[in-house]
């Protein structure tokens, strides 16, 4: 008893401060890292981590070695791995943002987000108007909203109509959603490599497939040779659309984060 009065007497205001400060900046540094690839990257870390301290608990002095060459030169990678992570800290310090309790918010309003983004691939697929929309999941893209002209305005089919009329600045890229927000218009995503891909899919279904197998984020295209509506995820390409089942798919495809289970999916994929 005596020994638990003495940690006590010990523990004072300044030890919870401090134990206080350091839990709320790891929760602010874990809210700025979730929704991004860092987060698989700092899994790994922490894996590594765990691994070299058991290597040197159970005497396995190779593999210990090893382990620590690798976190060495991991104290240079993690700059560059974390470049946006750590400039977006930065520049939430510099707002004071680092300290506020205010996120995106991703989930409120998805439905009518929905409802917005299918009245608006419908209207464009009736004029054969070229478009392209990136729904992100829970793989941040900021490295692709970067890219483009930032708007930050709440999702309509009337902004998105205008986004893409022909021959204006924006039409040409993507626009980039979160939640209910489009983040920037006539942004630039990555294509993809996949070589059995329908020769006839021009850079749009391409550039939708790009972006799909490099994040979880869910691209609707439409096609100005066709006007059909596609929408890719996972590296997969589901095309010709109609209203009703391109509103079911974001339904299913937004609130579960994944297609996998989804057998009208799976029924009408193309690689």
């Amino acid at each position: 008893m005596s020994a638990w009065l003495q940690i006590l007497r010990n523990f004072n205001v300044l030890n919870i401060l401090d134990i206080l400060i350091v839990a709320f900046v790891l929760y602010r540094v874990l809210l700025i890292v979730r929704g991004t690839r860092a987060v698989q990257l700092l899994k790994g870390v922490i894996v590594i981590l765990i691994a070299t301290a058991l290597s040197s608990a159970l005497h396995l002095q190779a593999l210990n070695w090893l382990l620590n060459k690798i976190i060495t030169v991991g104290f240079f990678a993690i700059p560059v791995v974390f470049q946006p992570e750590l400039r977006r800290a930065l520049d939430q310090l510099g707002r004071g943002g680092f300290f506020s309790f205010s996120e995106h918010q991703t989930t409120e309003g998805v439905a009518k987000t929905i409802d917005e983004i299918v009245f608006a691939a419908v209207q464009l697929a009736k004029t054969r108007t070229g478009a392209l929309i990136v729904v992100e999941r829970k793989t941040g893209l900021s490295e692709y909203v970067e890219t483009g002209t930032a708007l930050g305005a709440r999702v309509s089919s009337a902004l998105l109509l205008n986004l893409f009329v022909p021959n204006t600045p924006l039409h040409d890229g993507a626009v980039m959603v979160r939640g209910d927000e489009i983040l920037a218009a006539g942004c630039f995503l990555p294509l993809t490599e996949n070589r059995e891909l329908d020769k006839q899919l021009g850079t749009r279904h391409r550039a939708a497939l790009g972006v799909s197998e490099q994040s979880d984020a869910v691209s609707i295209v439409v096609s100005e040779e066709t006007g059909g509506i596609s929408v890719g995820v996972d590296g997969s390409l589901v095309r010709f659309l109609s209203e009703n089942s391109l509103r079911q798919l974001l339904k299913d495809l937004l609130v579960t984060k994944s297609a996998r289970n989804i057998p009208f999916f799976r029924k009408r994929v193309a690689r």
